[in-house]
């Protein structure tokens, strides 16, 4: 299998609020330099904030890359002919235990909603990578948002480091690209190349860092450690030789001013049939607020 594709249904469970009103969120207290961070550059470090997450964590993905037709959206960005591998997938919170566990009872929640600065945090979906020794395929520099239907500028993505990665082959970000203004078109994994768009708005990203007068960030990661971004921030790997296993899980967060939105074109998670209309919020038995900032 190379390239992304739809094996089962992605949310198994009608309605996840029972879940959410029988499980409890850990609090957290997140540095106001991280905050300032977000806010200004887009991104934002916590070393060792999911330490205790980490085996677990991996114990989930490890079963969906033994068989990735059991799970949604499993994907390979490593074609045949190249080395190593580069697996990713999405929206299985809800069929794996440990990510289940993860989502209603971490403190992410409650870190994204404060790197938001948003009283609340809807929880979106999650994305698991993983790169094994010897892989060479680049992540081309891309933001998230333009391939969700949502919008809004009350986002979070938080990144955690199942393995020690060192700065070469860790995530890059382009510090303060989510206040240029620009919708960046999305581009594949794969090839590299921009989706065919018809939105005139969206620009293309930069194909390599020095084309960007942004300040490129990265830093090598321990796991456990999490980065928290904003999904207008651009970011992308090297094609650095990966020399040992580098897996991550993310899970993304809308503040209180996200909206669901129609793009051109399929979205990524390609989820339809959601029963709602443009300029509303996101349905809570789908995505459900798993965190409310006490007053």
């Amino acid at each position: 299998m190379v390239g992304r594709t739809s094996t089962t249904q992605w949310n198994v469970m009608d309605d996840v609020a029972p879940l959410v009103s029988a499980t409890v969120r850990q609090p957290a207290l997140v540095p106001d330099s991280c905050i300032d961070a977000f806010a200004e550059l887009g991104v934002c470090y916590l070393p060792g904030a999911f330490v205790d997450w980490v085996d677990p964590l991996r114990a989930g993905l490890e079963r969906m890359m033994r068989t990735p037709q059991d799970f949604a959206f499993p994907n390979e960005s490593a074609a045949e002919d190249e080395p190593g591998r580069f697996f990713d997938a999405y929206c299985n919170w809800q069929r794996v235990p440990e990510f289940l566990l993860y989502t209603l009872t971490s403190s992410a929640a409650a870190i994204a909603a404060q790197c938001m600065q948003s009283p609340t945090a809807q929880f979106f979906h999650e994305h698991v990578f993983a790169k094994e020794s010897g892989t060479e395929k680049k992540t081309p520099w891309h933001h998230d948002l333009p391939y969700y239907c949502v919008d809004g500028r009350q986002t979070a993505s938080v990144y955690v480091a199942l393995d020690d990665t060192d700065e070469e082959t860790a995530v890059r970000f382009l510090g303060g690209s989510h206040r240029d203004g620009n919708t960046y078109t999305p581009r594949r994994f794969l090839s590299g190349a921009d989706y065919p768009q018809e939105d005139e708005s969206m620009v293309s990203a930069p194909s390599d860092e020095t084309e960007s007068p942004h300040r490129v960030i990265s830093r090598s990661l321990v796991a456990g450690d999490a980065i928290v971004f904003d999904f207008r921030t651009l970011h992308g790997t090297t094609d650095v030789r990966i020399q040992s296993r580098r897996r991550a899980f993310s899970t993304r967060w809308l503040g209180e001013d996200v909206r669901y939105v129609e793009r051109p074109g399929i979205t990524s998670p390609p989820l339809g049939d959601l029963g709602v209309r443009v300029g509303e919020p996101m349905p809570e038995h789908l995505f459900p607020t798993l965190w409310h900032t006490p007053r």
